[in-house]
């Protein structure tokens, strides 16, 4: 892992790198584009983002590599979106109001790849498909419908993410490996998400004596005011049901259905060349799923580090091995404890820090990461 910080000194953009480029394989990087205020107006800023992403791609090192798919953090999504929305994007991307706390108006998260064929929206609900060695990656985001309840919503966001799949020969059981569920006004709206969600995996073969999804839920208000529900998603083809593994970390953590909610901590999928580890959002919880340290954002972001560290280590990583980190605050206030915390122990990772409630309201804090291991299976194909 290789860690690199940038600043387009002109642009008062600072990019923050991760990279994983082992020799003769796929490279892979992601990256936090972040802009310093000037006291302009978002229009400025976005220019100022769009031009780093293209000196980004000038980089010594970074030739041949191609967006698979970019987060907009937005601070006003409503009124933000349309002006970026003249700009062409190349691959799926997804706009969501969820603050930088940094105090400028957006900030973007990119994955990128080298070394295989990455087409750009390839349907109708503009997914990136990324194909190489009989594996393709379909990378889905920003997804949303604009009538509804938050059950209504959520149901509708998973049929038409299911139809998409069965047209590729695919199931949300057999291929999902990641999503992102962002909830408007998610203390009162995300019951609905979780009742529709079981619902739908139940029917989908997604149970305890089966596994579930890694996945992240969380405050984040999409640009279409009547629209309470958006949905990222990752998915995969090609690799064999042994190349999937579920993380629980159970010394620390419960299971997620005995409180009603359906996702698996973590996942880790192997290949030959490299393992890609996904945690799911998590917060300061203890393995009766009680929230810890109620009212003490120090005590829990240390808990909440200690819950992602051993997630991690069931998967054979660190946090030497992270390449992004979200870190998502229910209060303003805490960030620059929080960020500075983050510094101390953490200060190469990739990492952004947006205002977005966590689905429990004494919870503080929440983090989400993926790392990257050179820990692969030779009985599995590269990556």
């Amino acid at each position: 892992m290789n860690y690199e910080q940038i600043e387009f000194e002109q642009l008062d953009v600072t990019a923050q790198i991760a990279s994983f480029t082992p020799d003769g394989g796929v490279g892979e990087w992601h990256v936090m584009l972040h802009v310093t205020s000037r006291g302009d107006v978002f229009e400025q800023q976005y220019a100022r983002i769009r031009q780093a992403e293209e000196q980004l791609m000038a980089l010594p090192g970074m030739q041949g590599a191609q967006m698979v798919f970019k987060r907009y953090f937005l601070s006003d999504a409503t009124n933000q979106q349309p002006i970026m929305m003249k700009d062409a994007q190349s691959c799926t991307t997804s706009y969501i109001q969820q603050p930088p706390l940094n105090g400028s108006k957006v900030a973007v998260w990119i994955y990128l790849a080298s070394g295989m064929e990455v087409t750009g929206k390839a349907d109708e609900l503009g997914s990136t498909v990324v194909s190489h060695n009989g594996y393709k990656h379909l990378w889905t985001m920003g997804m949303t419908v604009p009538e509804g309840s938050s059950y209504a919503q959520t149901r509708t966001l998973l049929e038409d993410y299911e139809q998409m799949l069965a047209g590729r020969d695919a199931t949300m059981e057999a291929n999902c490996i990641r999503t992102w569920f962002f909830v408007r006004d998610v203390d009162t709206s995300y019951k609905g998400l979780v009742v529709a969600r079981r619902e739908n995996f139940e029917r989908e073969g997604l149970a305890r004596g089966t596994h579930y999804i890694a996945s992240t839920g969380i405050g984040g208000n999409p640009a279409n005011p009547k629209a309470i529900i958006q949905f990222g998603c990752y998915a995969a083809k090609g690799f064999e049901r042994e190349q999937q593994t579920y993380l629980r970390a159970q010394t620390h953590l419960n299971r997620t259905d005995e409180y009603g909610v359906t996702f698996e901590r973590g996942t880790k999928m192997q290949y030959g060349d490299r393992s890609h580890i996904y945690i799911s959002g998590t917060a300061s919880i203890n393995n009766k799923g009680e929230v810890v340290y109620e009212g003490d954002v120090k005590k829990q972001t240390e808990r909440m580090w200690e819950n992602v560290e051993k997630l991690l280590e069931e998967g054979g990583a660190t946090y030497d091995d992270v390449m992004q980190i979200i870190v998502y605050l229910r209060d303003i206030s805490d960030y620059e404890l929080v960020s500075r915390l983050f510094r101390e122990r953490m200060p190469d990772i990739p990492t952004v820090f947006t205002l977005a409630p966590v689905c429990r309201p004494t919870w503080l804090v929440e983090m989400e990461c993926i790392a990257v291991t050179k820990d692969g299976n030779t009985s599995f194909r590269n990556f």
